[in-house]
């Protein structure tokens, strides 16, 4: 299973690619870029748009463009022909401290966004990011944590999985969600990641209920079955995988970001670039924002 290349961004910080099916093409954003990247599956073609602000994660937003979780709050954006975005603020953040960022994010299966904060400074090591949910409102429901992560809900909906990245914690969890209220609870450890080489990254969901996670730094994709144990892993040829997803007519191509860090890179010099696997399973398709 020989990971492809499919565009050599160079991205700092590749994050949160989704499948738009409608349109047969993968989104994704470089965080401190704040860029908003578009690949083409029928002719490969790349396109990119600059929003004003460090740009985390995304999803579909029923008007069309992105709801994104950026550093001061969440936006509308919609992209424009010229490569600039149209940004509406729909909610502002009251972070814990200054010099934070949304993080990882996405939706869960009935449509309400969920993203977390993290400090700039992710060495620090300091407990003020926090889990919150977007139905209209913004709301925090959870805290303590350093780098919130890996954010994924089960096909019927009802298991949350959340991790944090930071390496003094590496570790995923797994709530039960209820999905009438968008409450998660009963938390409980799913993975202990430093059982296994790579720190907890960006994580995807399969129709089999299993559990996709980018292990950064070892340069690994692992899936964890529903019951916490490892299944099997994939390679990519980069160091600091950051998320992954499905997508393809089929829904069976594993999409890959990555990190490009500074210093030599003369062992990977394709890092932050983004790389297709034919996973042998297919995915879920990811559920457009519901206010």
């Amino acid at each position: 299973m020989s990971a492809e290349l499919i565009f050599d961004a160079r991205n700092a910080t590749g994050e949160s690619p989704v499948w738009n099916a409608q349109e047969q093409a993968l989104y994704w954003a470089d965080i401190p870029a704040g860029r908003l990247y578009r690949w083409n599956a029928a002719d490969a073609s790349i396109r990119s748009w600059q929003a004003d602000e460090m740009l985390a994660c995304i999803a579909m937003h029923p008007a069309g463009g992105w709801l994104a979780g950026m550093q001061s709050g969440l936006f509308h954006l919609r992209p424009q022909d010229d490569g600039s975005v149209l940004s509406e603020r729909l909610a502002q953040v009251d972070h814990a401290r200054p010099e934070m960022r949304f993080n990882d994010g996405r939706c869960d299966r009935q449509g309400r966004f969920w993203a977390g904060t993290m400090l700039l400074d992710m060495a620090a090591g300091a407990r003020v990011g926090a889990l919150y949910r977007y139905d209209g409102q913004l709301q925090q429901v959870l805290d303590d944590f350093i780098v919130p992560n890996g954010l994924a809900f089960s096909p019927d909906g009802r298991t949350m999985y959340l991790s944090d990245s930071h390496p003094t914690v590496q570790s995923v969890w797994a709530f039960d969600y209820d999905t009438d209220s968008g409450t998660p609870h009963n938390r409980r450890l799913f993975i202990d990641m430093k059982q296994h080489p790579g720190r907890p990254d960006g994580a995807a969901m399969d129709v089999d209920g299993c559990y996709w996670i980018c292990g950064n730094d070892e340069g690994l994709i692992h899936r964890f079955t529903p019951d916490g144990r490892l299944d099997r892993s994939l390679a990519v040829p980069v160091k600091k995988p950051a998320m992954c997803a499905f997508g393809g007519a089929n829904l069976d191509t594993l999409f890959v970001t990555s990190i490009r860090p500074g210093g030599d890179l003369s062992d990977q010099p394709l890092a932050g670039g983004v790389f297709a696997l034919q996973a042998g399973v297919r995915g879920i398709e990811e559920p457009t924002f519901h206010p």
